[in-house]
């Protein structure tokens, strides 16, 4: 037996599965998930527009779109966005899907108006959604446009951080996780406020029951 044999045998003979604590459970509770979220979000200069279904959220991103006269989107495939046909419902926008569409998706993005996701939930503490990586995800899609759309279920509320990881099986976790609070903020060294600098100038929430 070499010597590389015999290390790597006492490393095997050595190996044993380790039980991991369980998940921290919060005790944060709110009467109204939505509400709290709409003030936490609205508090660090995002937007929230409650609809009273799906089809009523699409209607609002047909606003948006128009307000925004966006020639350029760029969409996550992912529910609720991957359940509709986005170039055929809004033709006039140039689309680029992530994961289906040709072309540099880093060149659109930098060049897109109007970036849309949907998030794996909605935290009701301080205001975020949380963004999974995978396939048909991109944070450029996220991070680039100068405009956030993110289309989010009520049923995806949940009171903070530590109760949707609780109630999430430990080998469901993604490789990444975006936790987004708000359009991109940041402040000099006196602490003047500028929105929008490393990242979209708006973020906008439509919460969809």
């Amino acid at each position: 037996m070499t010597a590389r044999e015999e290390i790597l045998g006492r490393l095997k003979r050595a190996a044993h599965e380790e039980d991991h604590p369980p998940a921290w459970q919060s005790r944060r509770n709110f009467g109204d998930l939505a509400g709290r979220f709409t003030d936490s979000l609205t508090a660090v200069k995002g937007e929230v527009i409650r609809t009273k279904s799906l089809d009523e959220a699409w209607a609002e991103l047909d606003k948006l779109l128009d307000q925004f006269q966006a020639h350029k989107v760029v969409a996550n495939d992912e529910p609720p966005l991957s359940e509709i046909d986005l170039p055929g419902r809004w033709p006039m926008p140039e689309w680029h899907i992530v994961g289906r569409s040709q072309g540099d998706l880093r060149e659109f993005c930098a060049l897109a108006d109007v970036g849309l996701s949907g998030a794996s939930a909605a935290l009701a503490e301080t205001g975020s959604i949380v963004i999974e990586s995978g396939a048909g995800r991109s944070r450029m899609a996220t991070l680039l446009p100068p405009v956030h759309i993110a289309l989010v279920a009520t049923s995806l509320l949940t009171a903070d951080i530590f109760t949707w990881v609780a109630s999430r099986p430990r080998s469901s976790m993604p490789a990444g996780l975006t936790l987004v609070s708000g359009p991109s903020k940041t402040a000099d060294i006196e602490q003047t406020l500028a929105i929008g600098v490393h990242g979209p100038k708006r973020l906008i929430v439509l919460l969809y029951d």
